[in-house]
């Protein structure tokens, strides 16, 4: 079985546990909660949760609540960030506060949130001190979550945001939820503090790099593929590591070209076109894969502390596809 069918499996699983705890009333909060869940994604994140405590010899039985729970908060902040940053596509359909409103995306956002404890608390065969270890987790990860968003969408006000600037903002804003993930699938499955370090290691040097390509993708992906307009990164003003290193390399004209496109919602497609080619040729996506590939290795490298086994492959292709993903 390759990674996408793994993915597709553990996907189908997590996602039959999710929408059974996302039932209730008001019956339209619940569809508005579950709508996003609906629309796909790969479930990157409870896999994660999966694997780490295969790799430390725990039971993956007992991992399906804590998977759910990763999920459900990820849904929460991407409801959110779609909000602060006015997106109206999301996975290739309406945002939600598109297509429910604003009151009822932020109430289904509160609702996975709240969600998520429930969904950890509920469990009876894990000793107790296990389930609030993976809560701590969970909220330390929802407060970097917060704090680095915050910093996402405060950069485009600034002149000059630096590399060091950048990576504490993804640190928190995507990092942070896969260093969880890691640290409670390790947790779970019975670790001791010496595997759940390295796992947290391995968890937040994979989140950055999913970053980076993600960043690489808001620019080089066409508009079907990515599920959202093409060059909204760019109308937004948001300080990549890829517009950091352009505008650090950029001539006047050159800097001139990007700037006229960073920020403005209305640019025009041939001026977000124009940019783009700009960016291609300063070598600034280049740049930012060879970084995402950095940090791949430096992920791979932690897994190094744990002997090699089915789950330590599971979770080296994992980051690999990261590198390779087109979508």
């Amino acid at each position: 079985m390759n990674l996408i069918e793994k993915l597709k499996r553990n996907a189908e699983r997590v996602d039959a546990y999710i929408m059974k705890l996302l039932e209730g009333e008001p019956p339209i909060l619940y569809e508005a909660s579950r709508y996003l869940l609906k629309a796909g994604g790969k479930r990157l994140r409870p896999y994660l949760v999966v694997k780490s405590c295969e790799l430390v010899g725990g039971d993956v039985e007992k991992t399906l609540p804590f998977a759910a729970a990763v999920e459900m908060l990820h849904n929460f902040t991407l409801i959110h960030d779609d909000i602060m940053d006015r997106d109206e596509l999301r996975r290739g359909v309406p945002t939600v506060h598109v297509k429910y409103g604003l009151p009822l995306a932020l109430a289904s956002g509160d609702l996975l949130f709240a969600k998520v404890y429930e969904a950890m608390t509920e469990v009876e065969d894990i000793p107790p001190e296990r389930i609030l270890n993976c809560i701590r987790r969970a909220t330390k990860a929802a407060i970097h979550i917060c704090e680095g968003q915050i910093l996402d969408v405060s950069y485009p006000k600034l002149s000059e945001v630096s590399e060091e600037d950048y990576y504490r903002m993804v640190g928190g804003k995507t990092a942070s939820l896969f260093e969880a993930c890691a640290e409670i699938g390790a947790i779970v499955g019975g670790a001791p503090e010496s595997e759940v370090e390295l796992l947290r290691g391995y968890g937040y040097n994979a989140g950055v790099a999913f970053q980076l390509i993600d960043d690489i993708l808001g620019i080089t992906a066409d508009e079907e593929t990515l599920g959202k307009p093409i060059g909204s990164d760019l109308r937004e003003g948001k300080k990549t590591l890829i517009i950091i290193h352009a505008l650090k390399n950029a001539s006047g004209e050159e800097r001139r070209i990007i700037e006229s496109v960073l920020g403005v919602e209305d640019a025009s497609p041939e001026a977000i076109s124009r940019a783009i080619e700009t960016i291609e040729r300063l070598g600034s996506i280049d740049y930012a894969r060879r970084e995402a590939e950095r940090y791949v290795e430096e992920a791979k490298r932690r897994l190094r502390g744990f002997p090699e086994c089915e789950a330590r492959k599971d979770l080296e292709e994992l980051v690999d596809f990261f590198i390779r993903r087109t979508y």
